[in-house]
């Protein structure tokens, strides 16, 4: 650590025929290892770790036998190991981590010999780990500290007979591979202290003798796999650690809990009520049971002194919020959204120096936020008081108006109290918050003027839905309309900025923030009143079109009126300008078709429905239309093929089809001029370009969807992008947007379309998701698409494969705590001859605020894909057996090539897809469902009937379905 630099030749250090001990770690040596070094066979000490070697490690170093520290981390080193370890006997500690080094592990396991750590992490060695007993037996004896993480490790888990050996084992860490099965049990390993296999594709169990003491462990990492069952009692009293978050664990909260103190059960289906917590007697520092299905009262919380960070986030807690800072005086996080809270705000969490950050938003709290009386203001202005820096008090019922002893709170950099009754004017203390990064005020009734002279460090601002006046101050203009309006009838905006919209969108933007309050049924009614006069509009445009002559293309000029320009154009401005050649017509309407169904398709009317939408990019409007042949690719986008009538052999055509004149796509050539202002992240090294290339690529308008618009974009390298541009408001805060797309992009797979990179621009408008582009078509197209034919028909056993490798598709998202939450034929992509199986759109939700994803589930329902326990909960969530529903439904859709959206009539009346197949079975006449391209001859009935059951299995009640890879399995046993 010398600060050395330069092209290090090891051959000159061959003459040094007695060197022991060659250490040169943590400078910036690059070069080669020269084979010439494996001649110091003196070297016993050889430390090259942390500079920039590059190249293969040299065969020669097996030479070294007198060797017993090696380590040659954090440099570039690649290829794969050379053979003869089982040369150097005296090797001890053997480190290799942060390279690029490959190979079959089980091959290197069997070459050491009386090693005592082993660290290989984040290399890229694959194989698995079921290698026998004989060719571990020499390592197992010696071995204690074992990290094989963040490699490709596949198969299985070492075999029970094989744990056994390795006696002196203290660490094991395996996280981050694609390691299967269940774990064996480690009662035979009395040293083991360290326990690492998060984010891996183990099941089953989690041995009892982990978390009940048999063994001495002190960390225990089991995150991010498929573990099943419950967890009764953590009786240990060594373990500190403890991470079992993403799972599918179930059953009632640890009656008991001993000596802990980090545990995170977060993201499983624990139940129960979380007053069981007061027989705890660990000493907690930071506890974690987000995403669960807890219940009960907070009021009987034991005493945990040493608590610094609580998160019980979307669960379903009630009654009164109690004064947590009595009992846990030093904490820091407050983690309590989205749950049904009660009563007041207590005053001492504005009293604490301790708290950094509080979330009690998605409650339903009321009373005044808790800044004025004498203590809170006396501490307020203490030179120690307070540390708070994030306040989320949103989607609540407080009531009163904003103190200005928010003023303050000078560390404050996320103030959100956007949705509640607040009143009265700004107090100007918010001036003082010179930190504050997001401020949303929106959806409450305050009056007055905006303060001037806000943060400067302002990003995200929104104070919309009020009843505010006055002019906008100067450094507030550079934010969009959207931040001001709907509402906010008395602002006066500056030129550039009109004071009203005529804007669609706000004004379903409203309409769903305020329902969040409301009633589901008040909802319904509204999006009904909406789409009927949506559709009214798209019957006018389509008469206007074909006045003017519309023979089968569209054709349009780009010389549309600025009045009709405003219409959305600072909702979202775009940095795409869109240019055509043709004459524009004199509405400003357009035609995407972006949903296979678009309204509740169930509703017995046999009536055709349109989806139109309008294009609100840039500074004009455009007109464009889907067809056929333009392609689905990513997330959300679900365009229509041209004359898409109801599934064959439907009694009523009740499935939505489109105009069928037209068929010509329209092309549009997006350009900017000006420079993306924001960053742009990359989630795969292998794709690289700049900002400003993805500003000047020529783009084609793909859809709109319920998440955003869809392009495709060609660079520069004629490399093809789809990009997703979000809607505002559906997207959480940037840290953990950041962090659930990593996740999201570390999903590689054949099947899958990855995510290859996102931009995160200066507003809030300005968020694109962009993955690959891919030439094909969906399933719903190869089922349905009938006029004209373009696809054969699908046959037996091309959609078996289509259900095996979709099943196996979701079994890689389940194992990996991921499930996909928006499963439905049109995100099913078939590609090459083959008919390959990809999947798009996958684990979205995680992206989304509650809003977003009550949205898309509601979309979901309406396509007939969404589990009936999401439809009976007030706060809906993706889940893995909700995968399965949906995953049951499209098997049924394969099998009959029937729309999950048809009605269907018969002699017990009108039913739906999935009532229609399981009166069927139950008739005993399973095989009338299957689809007649199919069910001809006897050849496959067997394996159909299989198939059939398969699907049945998949809609059962939720505690009945079976998990994923059941299903999978079943299906992969069909034979044909």
């Amino acid at each position: 650590r010398l600060g050395l630099v330069g092209d290090l030749k090891f051959h000159t250090l061959t003459p040094l025929r007695n060197l022991q001990n060659l250490s040169l770690s943590g400078n910036n040596f690059t070069g080669r290892i020269a084979p010439a070094l494996g001649s110091i066979t003196s070297l016993q000490h050889l430390d090259l770790s942390d500079n920039q070697f590059i190249g293969p490690i040299p065969g020669r170093i097996a030479d070294l036998y007198g060797l017993n520290y090696l380590n040659l981390s954090v440099n570039k080193f690649d290829g794969g190991l050379p053979s003869g370890f089982r040369n150097l006997q005296q090797l001890r500690v053997l480190d290799l981590h942060n390279n690029a080094l490959r190979g079959d592990i089980g091959e290197l396991l069997s070459e050491l010999r009386n090693v005592e750590h082993i660290d290989l992490s984040y290399n890229e060695f694959y194989g698995g780990l079921s290698v026998p007993v004989e060719n571990v037996s020499s390592l197992a004896n010696t071995i204690r500290h074992v990290n094989l993480s963040h490699n490709q490790l596949n198969g299985g888990f070492l075999k029970e007979e094989a744990i056994g050996l390795f006696k002196n084992l203290q660490l094991l860490d395996l996280g981050d591979n694609s390691i299967s099965g269940q774990l064996p049990s480690f009662g035979s390993l009395p040293g083991l202290r360290v326990l690492k296999l998060g984010k891996n594709q183990l099941f089953g169990p989690v041995p009892v003798e982990l978390v009940e003491g048999f063994v001495p462990l002190e960390e225990l990492d089991l995150s991010h796999n498929g573990f099943t069952g419950s967890i009764r009692v953590i009786n240990s009293t060594t373990l500190k650690v403890l991470k079992l978050s993403s799972n599918q664990l179930s059953g009632d909260l640890p009656s008991s809990l001993r000596s802990c103190e980090m545990v995170n059960l977060s993201n499983n289906m624990i139940s129960g009520d979380v007053s069981v917590m007061s027989n705890w007697e660990a000493s907690l520092v930071d506890l974690d049971l987000s995403s669960n299905k807890l219940s009960g009262s907070l009021s009987n919380l034991p005493h945990f002194e040493d608590l610094n960070t609580f998160n019980l986030r979307n669960n379903s807690l009630v009654g009164a919020l109690p004064s947590l800072l009595d009992t846990s005086p030093i904490l820091s996080v407050v983690e309590l959204s989205l749950n049904q809270l009660s009563g007041h705000i207590p005053g001492s969490f504005f009293t604490s120096t301790t708290l950094k950050s509080l979330n009690l938003s998605g409650n339903h709290l009321t009373g005044p936020i808790p800044l004025q009386g004498s203590r809170v203001s006396e501490l307020l202005v203490m030179s120690t008081y307070p540390q708070m820096e994030s306040l989320d008090l949103s989607n609540n019922s407080l009531t009163g108006g904003l103190p200005s002893e928010i003023g303050s709170i000078a560390r404050l950099k996320l103030l959100n109290l956007a949705g509640n009754e607040l009143s009265g004017q700004l107090p100007s203390e918010l001036s003082k918050l010179s930190d504050l990064e997001y401020l949303d005020l929106s959806r409450n009734n305050f009056k007055g003027k905006i303060p001037d002279k806000l943060s400067n460090s302002l990003s995200a601002f929104n104070v919309s839905n009020n009843d505010l006046s006055g002019p906008i101050p100067e450094n507030l203009r550079g934010f969009p309309r959207s931040a001001f309006s709907p509402g906010n009838s008395l602002l006066i905006f500056p030129k550039g900025m009109p004071p009203t919209s005529s804007s669609q969108d706000h004004t379903l933007d409203h309409v769903r923030h305020h329902s969040s309050k409301g009633s589901i049924r008040v909802a319904i009614i509204v999006a009904s009143v909406v789409a009927a006069v949506m559709i009214v509009f798209v019957f006018l445009a389509f008469h206007r079109a074909q006045l003017k002559e519309f023979h089968g293309r569209c054709g349009f000029s780009d010389t549309t009126t600025g009045g009709n320009a405003k219409s959305g154009g600072l909702a979202r401005p775009s940095r795409f300008k869109f240019h055509s050649t043709a004459q524009a017509p004199q509405t400003s309407l357009s035609f995407s078709n972006d949903h296979l169904l678009t309204s509740n398709s169930r509703s017995v009317s046999g009536q055709q429905e349109f989806a139109a939408e309008i294009v609100e990019h840039g500074a004009a409007e455009r007109v464009a239309t889907s067809s056929a042949s333009v392609n689905p690719n990513l997330l959300d986008n679900e365009p229509v093929s041209s004359g898409r009538k109801s599934s064959p052999g439907s009694p009523l055509a009740s499935s939505p089809h489109v105009i069928e004149t037209f068929e010509q796509p329209v092309t549009l050539d997006v350009y900017s001029p000006d420079r993306l202002a924001g960053e742009l992240f990359f989630l795969d090294t292998s794709l690289s370009f700049t900002i400003e290339e993805l500003s000047r690529a020529p783009a084609e308008v793909l859809g709109r969807g319920s998440h955003g618009t869809l392009y495709k974009a060609t660079l520069r390298n004629g490399h093809m992008l789809t990009v997703k541009w979000l809607r505002v408001g559906l997207v959480k805060h940037k840290k953990e947007f950041a962090k659930e797309v990593k996740k999201i992009g570390s999903v590689r797979h054949s099947n899958f379309v990855p995510v290859r990179a996102y931009y995160w621009g200066p507003r809030e408008q300005e968020r694109l998701l962009l993955s690959d582009y891919i030439q094909c078509d969906n399933l719903a197209l190869h089922l349905y698409e009938t006029t004209p034919r373009r696809y054969h028909p699908l046959s037996f056993s091309q959609r078996l494969k289509v259900a095996v490798e979709v099943a196996k598709c979701l079994l890689h998202l389940h194992d990996r705590g991921l499930p996909h939450g928006n499963l439905k034929p049109t995100n099913i992509l078939l590609a090459d001859p083959d008919y390959h199986a990809c999947l798009t759109d996958y684990c979205l939700h995680r992206l989304m605020t509650p809003t977003g994803i009550a949205e898309q589930i509601l979309n979901l329902g309406a396509l007939g894909y969404r589990a009936p326990e999401l439809a009976s909960t007030s706060k809906p969530v993706p889940s893995f057996k909700a995968d399965v529903y949906a995953l049951g439904v499209i098997l049924m859709e394969l099998l009959t090539r029937r729309s999950a959206g048809d009605i269907i009539s018969g002699q017990s009346g009108a039913v739906d897809l999935t009532d229609w197949v399981r009166l069927c079975d139950q008739e005993g006449r399973g095989m009338d469902c299957i689809d007649r391209d199919i069910a001809s001859g006897e050849e496959h009935t067997k394996a159909m009937d299989d198939m059939l059951a398969i699907s049945l299995r998949c809609i059962l009640p939720v505690n009945e379905r079976p998990n994923i890879r059941q299903v999978y399995e079943d299906l992969c046993s069909i034979s044909l």
